[in-house]
């Protein structure tokens, strides 16, 4: 989803999202910026305690974690 919406939906400026909460949100690793927008990731998914959803494709790989066998 875009900034705006996000925005508009925790009633707060768009600058304050994009300086403050975006960047923190990266780093924890919840949500990846894309083309298409901003988006979940199966990180923000497990957080929540809701499944990831079946054939989801928005998972990054962090660059602190060992790649799985």
């Amino acid at each position: 989803m875009g900034v705006e919406t996000i925005s508009a939906a925790l009633s707060e400026p768009r600058d304050a999202i994009e300086e403050i909460v975006e960047p923190y949100l990266i780093q924890q690793g919840f949500i990846q910026r894309t083309p298409r927008g901003r988006m979940l990731t199966g990180l923000a998914f497990q957080h929540m305690g809701r499944a990831v959803p079946q054939g989801f494709v928005g998972m990054q790989a962090s660059l602190f974690e060992e790649p799985e066998a």
